[in-house]
């Protein structure tokens, strides 16, 4: 690989304040005159030294910022690849610096493979990068980047989760999708082969039956952790040996309608799942969370949903909406990450809970009790107004790190896109925008895994303390097990059922509080 200098390009103070609301978090913007139409953020933190930060933007748009974020710098990036949009930063445990992105290359075909480049000076000077995953004719897409800072055999490698597809945007019945992997274990330098870690393909239509989505993250003992979205719905897969081999696919939550929808304004939306966990020293170490959003209370009210395991992804929580509105309104574009110095949760998403039409405000969430309750807060300073249109690409973005937490967002303002961040301290106290969710009715869900073989997780929620009996008959009526038989707090509740000692067949499972009665049906299967 050969080094190409960038030229030196200018550097811009863009502290550009729309209004004196929200004073609390002033809104900064990143692009500059080089910028045509940015979209598709990321952004990363330098561990080696945190007021360093990078981030990126479609096609080939990368930013810089050595003050921690307060000004930006931009550049143009260029490969004998050619960079061609899904633009992923990462700094590793050293402080290299990756941009991933996707290729158009002058003697090859669109998107025929990811590539990665390097850079050692915090993006000053980049290599030519590195194809991953060229299988002719087959194409590459919807990258991401994970590394592993843990202290295991595997520290320090770098990992790439993509989508590949037999012929993109083909309806051939006999045209599939499926998500890939590959690693480099010498900072970038070589990748390994690609492999499949799918087990249900998708079409390659780009839509709620393709497989995409998939954001890798490393835990806390060198595991390589993906979760994404597909016609099996919302599913998680692990490797615990450092990426050379990988499990069976584990449902985690369905996708009512897919992962791809439409939200008024917007030219494409998607709700693809953000994978990540907890690997510093909080009570929560070990804990995986997933984020997602969907149309499951319908085409008028897409929100944000979140699950977390705590049993390296073999069993999740049912899905709990993040967002905190009770409108009929649309949040949308979440992403997420966790702080590792305080095991905090913070996400981001598009918010329309406080307008009307399609004007949008962005909002941060975060949450310091792994994941059950989050605190929602409005951070632009004003409302922007989408044009369907105009691409807005596939997500926005977060990065935190030592308690300092910088969001990353797209905006339409006078019919051009502009790329803003602002700086959140996490010692400061959060403007909260609206009470926690609470849930407003009782329910009893569906028992999860179902069919299970032994054991299974039941769940309810609860709008007010109440005394909550659960049960367990088979289909004679008698009763198998008590479960729970207690005064139970407001909130969603869970309790596991162990059937070891019983036979295979249907069995019922039975609510009952202040009132409230509900059953429901689980299998279990030997």
């Amino acid at each position: 690989m050969k080094n190409i200098t960038i030229p030196h390009l200018f550097y811009f103070l863009s502290l550009l304040i729309i209004s004196s609301s929200f004073a609390q978090y002033p809104n900064i913007r990143i692009d500059g005159p080089l910028s045509d139409a940015p979209e598709e953020v990321s952004i990363t933190i330098n561990p080696v030294d945190p007021n360093i930060l990078a981030a990126g933007a479609n096609l080939n748009h990368f930013y810089s910022s050595t003050d921690g974020g307060m000004s930006w710098s931009e550049k143009i990036m260029s490969s004998t690849f050619n960079v061609w949009g899904d633009p992923c930063v990462l700094f590793d445990n050293v402080g290299n610096l990756y941009y991933a992105h996707l290729s158009n290359p002058a003697n090859g075909y669109f998107i025929d493979r990811i590539v990665i480049q390097k850079s050692t000076d915090n993006g000053m000077i980049w290599n030519d990068g590195a194809g991953v995953g060229f299988e002719f004719p087959k194409q590459q897409d919807k990258e991401w980047l994970a590394v592993d800072f843990t202290q295991s055999p595997y520290k320090g490698n770098v990992y790439v989760t993509w989508t590949e597809f037999d012929r993109y945007g083909s309806s051939n019945p006999d045209d599939s999708s499926r998500i890939k992997f590959s690693k480099s274990t010498d900072q970038g330098e070589n990748w390994s082969d690609a492999i499949t870690i799918s087990d249900v393909s998708g079409n390659c239509l780009d839509g709620g039956n393709t497989t995409e989505g998939a954001v890798p993250c490393v835990g806390p003992n060198g595991e390589v952790y993906v979760s994404w979205a597909g016609p099996a719905g919302l599913v998680f897969d692990k490797s615990t040996d450092g990426g050379e081999t990988w499990g069976t696919d584990i449902f985690v939550s369905d996708i009512p309608g897919g992962w791809a929808f439409n939200v008024p304004g917007i030219y494409r939306c998607n709700g693809l799942p953000i994978t990540m966990c907890d690997i510093g020293e909080s009570q929560f170490n070990g804990n995986i969370y997933i984020c997602w959003g969907d149309q499951r209370n319908g085409p008028t009210d897409t929100d944000v949903f979140f699950s977390r395991s705590t049993d390296g992804g073999e069993s999740w929580t049912p899905a709990l909406r993040v967002n905190s509105d009770f409108t009929a309104r649309h949040q949308f574009f979440p992403w997420m990450t966790v702080d590792q110095s305080t095991g905090n949760i913070w996400g981001i998403f598009y918010d329309r809970r406080k307008t009307t039409g399609v004007a949008t405000d962005v909002y941060v969430v975060r949450s310091t009790d792994g994941g059950y309750t989050f605190e929602n807060f409005k951070i632009s300073e004003s409302s922007f107004v989408p044009n369907s249109s105009v691409f807005f690409g596939d997500y926005n973005n977060i990065a935190a790190f030592n308690g300092k937490i910088y969001p990353i967002w797209t905006r339409l303002h006078g019919g051009q896109l502009s790329i803003w961040n602002t700086i959140i301290t996490d010692t400061t106290t959060v403007s909260v925008d609206d009470e926690m969710l609470l849930p407003i009715s009782y329910s009893l869900f569906q028992n999860y895994p179902n069919p299970f073989n032994p054991a299974t997780t039941i769940s309810y929620q609860l709008p007010e303390p109440a005394f909550v009996t659960v049960e367990v008959f088979d289909v004679l009526g008698n009763k198998i097990a008590s479960l729970v038989q207690e005064n139970k707090t407001v909130g969603v509740h869970e309790v596991s059922f162990d059937g070891s000692n019983l036979s295979s067949g249907i069995y019922l499972y039975q609510i009952d509080a202040e009132g409230f009665h509900q059953s429901r049906k689980m299998m279990l299967t030997k």
